[in-house]
């Protein structure tokens, strides 16, 4: 895909970090600052501006520094945000979260069917196109380069599909980001979630209210950074040592085993939460880990917004997108339709859906820019399981599909 000139440099390095850095320092003040930011959200106007930027053609599509932010600054945030979460609790939430999360997967399945049926005439190796989309929408960015790599697809077809992807993903963040605010949806679902908040606030303005000013010493800086860089390598370690000890051709009770203790995040979730579980009072001392987590989250808003090209998508691929369109419309309805047969909460759809259509850290992320502090934990595991079963989804999808062409 042809890829239009910035006027910011790819390898312009330091540039590109002041405006990553920069840009989510103003979402953070001007969602704390002003009650519209706070209603809108700081990671609205983290991904908002970001968007605005790259299609503006300020900031590239591509660059090494992007890459950094999802290599170690997303890591880097998980342990940091799971230093205060209390094992037990993660548990109880984890079980409800699980099912509405496996009933949204049915939704990007069922989408996925629907649409390759509605366009398979118009579409040129939608097989390939169905496998990658109906994985990311299951898991995350993960599956789609597995069902990449899995079926061989061509370079023009995958960077087109990656655009639209993107796209989506962006744009299902901000209608889900707003669905809490509607009173259609409040008058629908329970929000327990959302209603502690508002009990506990006692302003217009959340995000100040949650984010007040606290005692934090140098001491408490090293420790919560330090013992994130060290779980973050022990956690990588482990899984690739686990992932190279499993061939990936094994069969599927080891291939299950291979994508649950070699998955990255996963061994990093649960080898935090472990941590926390038998060292509670070491992980209560530190001040300031849920704030320096959530300053990555919002470095990570920026980077996930850059992609959003709208330009590409109308030169290259906008039939790509009315079918991952239809994907994730079809998601949305399974997963507030049966959310609201089965009593779910609104928040615990809210995130199942946004798990599958963006992965664990979308999810994760949206739940820290709302407050809702329980589901962090919950939804960063049931999420990580959807790189597990996306894989499996994407790949007989994607065979079937090549039959029928």
């Amino acid at each position: 895909m042809e890829k239009t000139a910035s006027l910011i440099h790819p390898e312009n390095y330091w540039v590109l970090w002041a405006i990553l850095i920069g840009w989510a320092a103003i979402a953070i003040i001007l969602e704390q600052k002003f009650s519209w930011a706070s209603k809108l959200s700081g990671a609205i106007i983290a991904l908002a501006g970001a968007m605005l930027l790259s299609n503006t053609g300020v900031i590239p599509l591509e660059s090494p520094v992007y890459d950094t932010v999802w290599t170690y600054v997303v890591p880097l945030a998980i342990p940091l945000l799971l230093f205060q979460s209390n094992v037990v609790k993660v548990w109880q939430e984890s079980k409800r979260l699980l099912l509405i999360f496996l009933i949204s997967t049915i939704g990007t399945i069922a989408g996925t069917i629907t649409a390759f049926f509605i366009l398979k005439e118009y579409i040129p190796q939608l097989n390939y196109i169905g496998a990658m989309l109906s994985g990311s929408y299951t898991g995350g960015g993960v599956n789609f380069a597995a069902m990449a790599t899995r079926f061989d697809v061509p370079e023009d077809i995958v960077s087109s599909t990656v655009v639209a992807d993107n796209l989506l993903m962006v744009l299902y963040f901000f209608v889900l980001i707003t669905i809490p605010a509607l009173s259609f949806f409040r008058s629908k679902f329970e929000t327990p979630h959302i209603d502690e908040i508002e009990k506990n606030g006692g302003s217009e303005n959340q995000a100040s209210d949650y984010w007040k000013g606290k005692e934090i010493s140098l001491q408490d800086i090293a420790k919560a950074i330090g013992t994130a860089f060290v779980i973050v390598a022990v956690s990588f370690s482990l899984a690739g040592f686990f992932s190279n000890l499993i061939p990936a051709d094994s069969n599927i009770l080891l291939s299950i085993l291979r994508g649950i203790i070699g998955d990255n995040y996963l061994m990093l979730t649960t080898l935090t939460l472990l941590s926390v579980a038998l060292f509670p009072k070491y992980f209560e001392s530190i001040s300031g880990s849920q704030e320096f987590g959530t300053f990555f989250i919002y470095i990570f808003f920026v980077v996930i917004g850059v992609p959003a090209s709208i330009p590409l998508i109308i030169q290259n691929a906008p039939l790509i997108l009315v079918f991952a369109a239809i994907i994730v419309f079809i998601n949305m309805l399974v997963s507030f339709g049966f959310g609201r047969l089965f009593k779910f909460n609104l928040e615990e759809i809210i995130l199942a859906s946004n798990a599958n259509i963006g992965g664990p850290t979308t999810a994760a992320a949206m739940a820290i820019s709302r407050g809702w502090t329980k589901l962090v934990g919950p939804i960063l595991i049931i999420g990580t399981l959807g790189y597990i079963i996306g894989n499996y989804i994407g790949t007989s999808l994607g065979l079937w599909f090549t039959s029928l062409l």
